[in-house]
């Protein structure tokens, strides 16, 4: 089982690893980008010593891996099937350890609905917000909360689906949009102010970046196709602000159970206080990604980033070998 903030156990050969499986494409609405995650990361294992092989589930199913004895997978699978625990509890069952985050604590980051709920119940300041299931309901959701709102699926990453509502008539569509991705959608009240994200590596927080975009928010073209998307690194302006984002992160990754690696996404309301937006349990590694940057800062490079996290895996490895011989 997996579960809780842990400190780094570093491999130095890359045979320790044994054979290591990078998942990526899979059938998600974000399979473009899991699949330029997953070739970055298999890239950059290889050049490292590391046995990797690339293994697309929506292409050769995940019950193969054992068949061709692979010891550990590198997740690099974004959304539906990725980061919602679904892939975690098939290698768990096939006794393959993995990187990142276990069944629960992925299902949990990735239902934006429960992940609010337990954020409001421990006092983690995050943004207003509402479930709706009917553009009826969002009509009368609009009014009551006011303008601008941000309309999300409930269970989607990368910004799918999301789009911003600036008068009542922009909500029907927004919310059309959000609902077509599952029968659940989150409204939220648009902060207005800056954006910042920590990403989490090995039970520590790295730099904060602050990110500026052109567009009416980071949305997918944002993330991923702009070059006028623009990044500040550290995001902050003092080590007291830093100290305080950092602090954040980490108590929203370990509230919801989160490991290994991952990302928390905050917006900076009128009050310059953060609010937390989400926690992305696999976040991309594309030339556009935000966790390199960060590990960039503090003197962590693309490819030992990804053998950092491959770590991950086994020090999940160990706990499950410690929890048989304890007989938990």
């Amino acid at each position: 089982m997996k579960g809780g903030l842990e400190r780094r156990q570093a491999i130095s050969s890359p045979g320790s690893f044994g054979k290591v499986a990078v998942l990526y494409g899979g059938n998600s609405s974000e399979r473009e980008v899991s699949l330029m995650t997953g070739k970055a990361v298999f890239d950059a294992l290889v050049s490292r010593g590391v046995d990797a092989q690339l293994w697309d589930p929506a292409e050769r199913g995940v019950e193969g891996l054992a068949e061709v004895g692979i010891d550990r997978a590198w997740i690099a699978l974004h959304g539906t099937g990725g980061e919602d625990g679904a892939i975690q509890g098939a290698l768990q069952w096939l006794q393959i350890p993995y990187t990142g985050s276990g069944v629960m604590a992925s299902a949990l980051a990735m239902d934006k609905e429960r992940s609010k709920r337990l954020f409001v119940a421990a006092g983690i300041p995050t943004p207003p917000y509402e479930i709706i299931r009917s553009r009826a309901e969002a009509v009368h959701v609009a009014e009551e909360m006011g303008f601008p709102l941000i309309f999300k699926p409930s269970c989607e990453g990368s910004s799918v689906g999301m789009s911003k509502a600036f008068e009542p008539a922009d909500v029907p569509e927004a919310a059309e949009t959000a609902l077509g991705y599952g029968s659940v959608a989150i409204v939220e009240r648009c902060i207005v102010g800056d954006e910042i994200t920590v990403s989490v590596l090995q039970g520590e927080a790295l730099p904060s970046i602050r990110i500026e975009t052109p567009r009416v928010f980071y949305d997918y073209r944002a993330k991923y196709e702009s070059d006028r998307t623009e990044y500040h690194c550290p995001g902050t302006t003092s080590d007291i602000a830093e100290a305080k984002f950092a602090e954040l992160a980490l108590r929203a990754f370990e509230l919801l159970g989160c490991e290994g690696w991952g990302r928390v996404d905050f917006m900076v309301d009128s009050d310059d206080q953060p609010q937390v937006l989400e926690v992305n349990t696999v976040p991309g590694m594309t030339s556009h990604s935000l966790v390199p940057m960060a590990a960039k800062a503090v003197g962590i490079d693309f490819a030992e980033l990804c053998w950092r996290i491959l770590e991950t895996s086994v020090e999940a490895d160990a706990q499950a070998r410690k929890e048989v011989a304890n007989g938990s």
